[in-house]
Parts: C-alpha cells; sequence; structure tokens
C-alpha cells in the first residue's frame, strides 16, 4: 500500500474512514479482498508470496495497514515480512500500544515501513526509519506514502485536499475520494521529492494512480466505520494497463464493545 488518506473523527458520521491505494509489482501473487481462509473473522487482500497483507479489517473492526519508506538501500532478502506485521495485528486481541511496545525491539529487523493501526479506540502510528517510532494519531485528516506520516509530497497533499473537502462536505458518497485516488496526472519537476530513485521514476510515482507494465496501482480500497457500529470494506482492482478488473463490496455491524454481532 503506498498511498493512504485517514479522516479520524473528522466527519459528524463515520469514526474513521481510510482511503488508499497499494502500488506493486503485477507479478507479484496476490488475493482479492475477501475473508481469509485460515482467518475468516479477517477480511482484506492478501499477499499469496508471503501471507500478510497491506491491508486488513477483522469482524471486530480492528485495521492495520503499511507502507513502504521509499529508500536506496538494498532490500534484505531475510528480513521479516511487513505484512505479516499487519496480519498479527487484525487477528490478535492486543490494544495498538501493546502491540507497539512488543514490537519495538525486533522493529529495526524489517525493511523500512510505515503501519497504521486501530484497536477500535486508539489509532496509532509506527515507523522504523530512521529508528523506532510510535505515537497516537490524532482526530483529523492525514496522510502518507513512502515517507513519515504527513509528509508533504504533491500527491499525498492532493488526497489530503480532497479528504478534507470530502469531511467538510458531509455527504458520505465514495465519488469524492475515488477521483482523487485515480488522479494519473504526474506532478510538476519542481514539485518532486529527491527519495535517490531518479528524475524518470520520481515521475513515475508521482501520480495517486501509477501505471506502468511491471508495476502499478494494483487496487483502490476504502474503508468505512461509521459512529453507528458498521464496517464497509470496498476494493476496486486494476490490470497493469490501469483497466478495473474487479470489485469487492462487503459490510457488517459491530456490538458495542467492537465485536461482530
Amino acid at each position: 500500500m503506498c498511498l493512504i488518506a485517514l479522516a479520524y473523527r473528522a466527519h459528524p458520521d463515520f469514526e474513521l474512514v481510510l482511503a488508499a491505494n497499494r502500488d506493486e509489482y503485477h507479478a507479484r501473487p496476490t488475493a482479492p479482498a475477501g475473508p481469509w481462509q485460515d482467518a475468516p473473522e479477517v477480511f482484506g487482500g492478501r499477499d499469496l508470496s508471503q501471507g500478510g497483507s497491506w491491508l486488513a479489517l477483522s469482524q471486530s473492526g480492528r485495521l492495520a495497514c503499511v507502507t513502504n519508506v521509499r529508500r536506496m538501500v538494498a532490500p534484505d532478502p531475510g528480513a521479516p515480512s511487513r505484512g505479516a506485521l499487519v496480519a498479527s495485528f487484525v487477528r490478535g486481541r492486543q490494544p495498538a500500544r501493546t502491540f507497539s511496545d512488543e514490537l519495538r525491539e525486533r522493529a529495526m529487523a524489517f525493511a523500512g515501513f510505515n503501519l497504521l493501526l486501530w484497536d477500535g479506540s486508539e489509532l496509532r502510528y509506527l515507523n522504523n526509519h530512521p529508528r523506532f517510532l510510535s505515537r497516537v494519531v490524532p482526530p483529523g485528516v492525514h496522510v502518507v506514502s513512502n515517507a513519515d506520516l504527513d509528509t508533504p509530497w504533491p500527491k499525498t497533499e492532493k488526497l489530503r485536499r480532497a479528504m478534507e473537502a470530502w469531511a467538510t462536505a458531509g455527504d458520505g458518497g465514495d465519488a469524492p475520494l475515488l477521483a482523487a485516488l485515480a488522479d494519473r496526472v504526474p506532478a510538476a519537476d519542481a514539485d518532486l521529492p529527491d527519495t535517490g530513485v531518479g528524475l524518470d521514476l520520481e515521475r513515475l510515482l508521482s501520480p495517486a494512480f501509477i501505471v506502468s507494465p511491471r508495476y502499478g496501482t494494483r487496487c483502490t480500497t476504502i474503508i468505512a466505520l461509521r459512529r453507528d457500529g458498521t464496517a464497509r470494506f470496498s476494493e476496486w482492482r486494476f490490470d497493469p494497463s490501469g483497466e478495473p478488473s474487479g470489485h469487492t463490496e462487503a459490510s457488517w455491524a459491530l456490538d458495542s464493545q467492537g465485536r461482530a454481532s
């Protein structure tokens, strides 16, 4: 998952709304969003190469999502899977703070990550580059891509503005968020970050929606946790040419303690 916007206690009808694009190599095997065969209480996409996930939501409303941190360091083939952090959290019952505390001692073994955790009462952001960080996310609109939370890259700022406008409008429809996540216009060269990948690749990666034969936006996801205790998970999938290839929609009710009813 490479671009995420959150509206956290920023809309009158929703406790938390997440709108995100997952960018990945098209050859990497992936299962579409759905209940996990080995954990039916979890709903989300699945990375079939490592068994983890970039974004998942449990039937009780526990949510986790991860992005990588863009840096020009060769990945360690022996490093543990970042997607396993998502899977471990949504399958468990630990508060986000406890999960974070237990991860601290081993966090640096992973390749660079941004990890967002929601346990039903607290939203927490974790990062392990250049050192481990864990902090509570305050209510409001937040964005993250492949740098720290709320780093003002062109595509994160465009998505932030769209999410802020959506929250202010208050109608709750998906269309404005989907339009923002579908933006394929590259940023101006003068506005590009310098992450060490070279100008051509910076341009390719600069829009919200990335299209290229080998690597690009594989899916768009919107998760909406309403204040009335219902959850909705919507995923739109795309082929290497950026054309739609599938859609999944699911919703369920949560009881007052956050367990599925």
